[in-house]
């Protein structure tokens, strides 16, 4: 991570943000373990989908937290790659159907 744009996550950090805000921190991770707990979806498929989302919202505390976490799992780096690929496509999907804004914008002022 760039030092510049985006500080290096340190422990003094981290009990600013809490100091600032204890009892909403804590909500927080109390959701976030709840979220990424086995379920429905294993915890490695949790994982993956948070790696894959986190390249759409293009977080890099995220993309590198996540990736940690699904290695600890037991994801693959193909199963990685993967997960990168599908938001890739999703965000690439995303503004090939929104097209249909531009289209319909189009027909509208023929009118």
């Amino acid at each position: 991570m760039s030092a510049d744009m985006h500080p290096k996550p340190t422990r003094e950090l981290a009990e600013l943000r809490r100091s600032l805000g204890p009892d909403t921190e804590a909500a927080f991770q109390a959701f976030s373990k709840s979220v990424f707990s086995e379920g429905a979806l294993s915890s490695k498929t949790k994982q993956l989908i948070a790696v894959a989302v986190a390249h759409v919202t293009q977080c890099p505390y995220c993309i590198t937290g996540h990736t940690k976490a699904a290695q600890r799992e037991g994801a693959t780096a193909q199963e990685l790659m993967e997960a990168v690929w599908i938001g890739a496509e999703m965000r690439a999907g995303a503004a090939f159907a929104h097209s249909t804004l531009m289209l319909d914008t189009l027909d509208q002022t023929k009118a």
